[in-house]
């Protein structure tokens, strides 16, 4: 009885120690029961890893991390981790990243599978790498607006300096200058409205009556159009008829008439001019009588046929016998003696 109740105690105590070692190693994350696969991956950094973290594909838990320590040799940490599930199938081309699981944001790895290579054996170690954090996006997306502004503050700074060498005490004195100018421009142009508004206002009654004026002349026009119209047709008659008539061969027989007197009182101012021009046979005396004689021809002929000079005093023509008549005189006329 006495080695009896010993053994069972060894027993009980012995089973006490097997269940602390499996509680120990199941918290750790160790399942001494189970084959697993050591595989190891190395980072350059891990962002928050710890052993005991979740190793996943797709989403399903397959293995965990072991341990995460650095590599003397590189100075970069190497992570082991073991995979768990024997259906998971691994070739040394799968890649291992460290990704933000839940919203909690506890790293985990995740294993991105390949088809491609061979599969992974114990101790074997694969490509790790991180994933894009929120920090390193925000500052990929950054960088071009930091890079933009950086030029931007440049050229602002140059614009600045600019303007700084152009605007200089006489460049400012002459820029109040020209606002002083263009504030008495616009009070004179104030004054110029208001004049102009006081003389419209005091006009208007003027510009009323000449309205009034324009409109009574306007309608006494319509009311005597007939009468405009024969009025503007006679006109063009009396022009026509200026334009057809023989009032340029008047005008030239009497400029000739004016010729020969003008010359004949010039040689009669001459000396001994009037005993020479005046005899009985002179040249002069007979240039007179001819004369004389072509003028009173002409006032006749004008009188009694006006027709032949003016049209628009008549449209008498002489008959045969008058004309005869006429041409005898004008024949007479030019048989006087030169």
């Amino acid at each position: 009885m006495k080695y009896n109740k010993q053994v069972k105690t060894g027993v009980v105590v012995i089973l006490a120690i097997a269940l602390f070692i499996y509680g120990f190693n199941f918290l750790k994350g160790k399942d001494i029961f189970s084959t697993s696969l050591n595989v190891y991956a190395v980072y350059d950094h891990i962002d928050g890893l710890t052993a005991n973290n979740t190793v996943q594909v797709n989403g399903f838990k397959v293995g965990t991390v072991r341990e995460i320590k650095i590599d003397p040799k590189t100075g970069k940490l190497l992570v082991h981790f073991i995979i768990t599930d024997k259906n998971v199938k691994i070739t040394d081309s799968a890649r291992a990243e460290i990704i933000s699981g839940g919203l909690l944001g506890n790293k985990e790895i995740l294993l991105l599978l390949s088809g491609k290579g061979k599969t992974l054996e114990d101790g074997d170690t694969l490509f790790g790498f991180n994933e894009v954090s929120l920090k390193d996006q925000v500052n990929e997306q950054m960088l071009p607006l930091k890079v933009k502004v950086e030029s931007l503050v440049g050229s602002i700074d140059s614009m600045v300096q600019i303007f700084s060498g152009i605007l200089n005490e006489n460049t400012m004195k002459d820029i109040e200058a020209s606002f002083t100018n263009m504030k008495l421009a616009m009070e004179s142009f104030k004054n110029v409205a208001q004049n102009l508004d006081t003389t419209i206002a005091s006009s208007d009654r003027t510009i009323v009556a000449i309205i009034q004026d324009f409109k009574q002349l306007s309608g006494m026009m319509a009311a005597n159009k007939d009468t405009l119209a024969m009025a503007i047709a006679n006109f063009k008659n009396i022009s026509d008829s200026l334009a057809a008539s023989n009032l340029k061969t008047t005008i030239n027989e009497a400029g000739r008439v004016m010729t020969n007197a003008a010359d004949f009182l010039a040689k009669l101012n001459a000396e001994g001019g009037a005993r020479v021009l005046l005899g009985e046979d002179s040249v002069v005396l007979k240039d007179l009588r001819r004369t004389n004689a072509r003028m009173e021809f002409l006032v006749e002929d004008i009188s009694r046929y006006p027709g032949r000079y003016i049209k628009l005093f008549g449209k008498k023509k002489p008959n045969k016998k008058e004309e005869a008549e006429r041409q005898r005189k004008l024949d007479s006329i030019n048989r006087i003696p030169k």
